[in-house]
């Protein structure tokens, strides 16, 4: 469905500036590979508190403490 909406919006831009259509069509790819290792950082940072969070609360989860569904 996102696509759909995002191809919508790319069609409504080229009728109004095919210019910046063709322009947003070319720097997309691009700016997906700049943002590609700031998404990888992000990753390793949520696994790294998930684990941080899992070892913080090993000792509780050893006295049966269990967490609400």
């Amino acid at each position: 469905m996102k696509a759909l909406i995002l191809l919508f919006v790319w069609c409504i831009l080229l009728v109004v500036s095919w210019p910046i259509a063709l322009l947003a069509l070319v720097l997309f790819p691009l700016f997906w590979l700049i943002s590609l290792p700031f998404r990888l950082i992000g990753i390793t940072f949520d696994a790294l508190f998930a684990l941080i969070r899992s070892i913080l609360f090993l000792p509780a989860r050893l006295f049966g403490w269990r967490p609400r569904a």
